[in-house]
């Protein structure tokens, strides 16, 4: 199982549903077995996030890879949206 297979079955029967509510998925790192994505777009802060989680993502990519243990959502604001929000901030105070 390599990210590029993980990314091709995201690709073909994840990504396709998340669209429907303008959203997407980001793997963000394979750690041994287990897989961490943020959902993105509509979908990231989604009241049904979880349910998107176990429902959508969880079944399609443990049915193509029974090796993975997990998948986990990771919430919060990714390292490099708050990297940008430096970055603008330092702009702004030098101005």
């Amino acid at each position: 199982m390599t990210l590029q297979q993980i990314e091709q079955v995201l690709n073909e029967k994840v990504r396709p549903e998340l669209a429907h509510h303008e959203g997407d998925i980001q793997v963000v790192k394979l750690e041994g077995e287990v897989l961490h994505v943020r959902l993105i777009g509509h979908c990231n802060n989604c009241p049904s996030a979880e349910l998107t989680m176990e429902q959508t993502v969880k079944t399609v990519l443990q049915e193509a890879f029974p090796e993975l243990a997990d998948i986990v959502l990771v919430t919060g604001v990714s390292d490099d949206l708050i990297a940008d929000m430096r970055e603008i901030l330092k702009r702004r105070h030098e101005q």
